[in-house]
């Protein structure tokens, strides 16, 4: 997108010789716009044009290179540096580039192929920032609160003032709710309102995550760390660094793990699994669960410091069953969203399909409304939503399972079925819920898939 458009090229030179060789270089490349300096006041005077790489001479008349590059720095600090210069001390070259230079070139008889190459580099690396920059505006309209959080209930404004606070510190949030109802929105909808959006938002489902594996995917681990350890791994929170991690599920955490999570929240730091190098961090925490935390606390299944501690400002989230018209206007949005995406005519629903949407208690909340609008669209004859074309499949199921003569089997199958869609495929949750192992019911789903139930 960005890399086609033409590259402006600063070149601060004093020697006539060089000055006239690079003309030479760069002007080989139409796509190229370069300006001439041969002093450094004239290369800072003229820094308003925004340049996207400038060549700077390190011994010019009026000052040091050193201080050209600090002032261009302070004025552009998204322009790529090049310095090219005489002197090839290796000091020289490797404090420039600490002091922001991107690329250090002698002048000796590789020097065109290099500056050809670096430029390109450089280039290159600006049309990824560019890129980089686009995509986070994009993100951040995405989730501007009163874009992507739609409804007018009393309970939700209430989440807005909590989301405005939220913003405006570095405070931990906890966000409960029930599945469904936007709890990851939520979490994103702060970070991309914070100091921190041009920053990583790292989301982890712990639920997700293997046990043995949760440590490394969180905290990194060292080369030969453990079997299969091939190469370094950063962890999720180093990925998070100067930006937010959100921890969902954070209640399906395992109890030995969870102390460690408490040490890494205490000393804001990681030490990879087999390292010894102390990573300090700058993180955000969010943490999001549909469980009752202070419950497992007292039931000692959750840490009581780690819950004082990820407390931070509490959001709960209401479900949409008690979000009253929010229902229709949810609706409505999605139904608009679903016509613009697959180049439809605006869809309608009719004042009987909304009186249906709102005497339906939505066990899915918001995900499953959604899948319900889109279904409707699809049903519907012309671009009106009527009450046949809106489907519950939640509704069947439990509702209506002991009209059907069936096996116990088939009947295990179908509860468990039901569940699985309630709560999102998580095995752990529905085994708590229906207080069975988790191999029962893989079992159950093998064996009822396999006699093609």
């Amino acid at each position: 997108m960005y890399e086609k458009d033409p590259v402006k090229i600063f070149v601060v030179e004093d020697d006539p010789a060089y000055s006239k060789f690079l003309k030479y270089v760069l002007g080989l490349n139409p796509d190229f716009d370069v300006e001439y300096f041969t002093s450094g006041k004239e290369c800072i005077q003229n820094l308003h044009k925004n340049p996207t790489i400038i060549t700077l001479d390190y011994s010019l008349p009026d000052m040091p290179g050193e201080k050209v590059l600090h002032e261009i720095i302070q004025v552009l600090p998204e322009a790529q540096v090049i310095i090219v210069s005489a002197q090839e001390k290796i000091s020289t070259a490797v404090d420039l580039m600490k002091a922001g230079a991107y690329y250090y070139i002698p002048k000796d008889t590789d020097a065109k192929d290099r500056l050809l190459y670096t430029i390109k580099n450089a280039r290159e690396k600006v049309s990824q920032l560019k890129e980089i920059v686009h995509l986070r505006k994009e993100i951040s309209e995405k989730y501007d609160f009163e874009k992507s959080i739609i409804g007018s209930s009393t309970s939700i404004k209430k989440i807005f003032d909590l989301m405005e606070k939220a913003v405006k510190t570095n405070i931990s949030i906890s966000i409960t709710g029930e599945t469904g109802t936007g709890k990851e929105l939520i979490a994103k909808a702060i970070h991309y309102s914070s100091k921190r959006k041009n920053k990583a938002f790292v989301a982890v489902n712990i639920a997700a995550i293997p046990r043995d594996l949760i440590e490394s995917e969180l905290f990194g681990h060292e080369k030969g760390a453990f079997t299969g350890a091939i190469t370094r791994r950063i962890g999720k929170f180093e990925e998070a660094d100067g930006g937010t991690i959100f921890l969902d599920e954070i209640g399906e955490m395992d109890p030995n793990l969870q102390a460690k999570l408490l040490r890494v929240l205490q000393e804001r730091e990681v030490v990879r699994i087999g390292g010894n190098q102390v990573v300090k961090l700058d993180v955000r925490i969010i943490a999001a669960t549909h469980r009752d935390l202070s419950l497992e606390v007292k039931e000692n299944r959750f840490r009581e410091d780690l819950y004082y501690r990820l407390l931070g400002l509490p959001i709960h989230l209401p479900p949409l069953r008690e979000r009253g018209n929010d229902v229709i206007i949810i609706a409505k949005h999605f139904l608009d969203h679903f016509s613009k995406e697959n180049q439809l005519s605006k869809f309608k629903i009719t004042q009987e399909a909304q009186e249906k949407l709102l005497q339906y208690h939505f066990p899915g909340n918001v995900r499953e409304l959604k899948s319900v609008i889109e279904l409707s669209a699809v049903m519907a004859e012309g671009q009106e939503v009527r009450p046949q074309d809106i489907t519950f499949t939640s509704s069947k199921g439990i509702d209506s399972l002991l009209n059907q003569e069936m096996k116990m089997e088939e009947y295990m199958y179908r509860i468990i079925r039901h569940y699985l869609n309630r709560y999102d495929n998580d095995v752990l949750e529905v085994a708590r819920r229906l207080d069975i192992g988790k191999s029962s019911i893989y079992r159950y789903l093998k064996e009822m898939e396999a006699a093609g139930i």
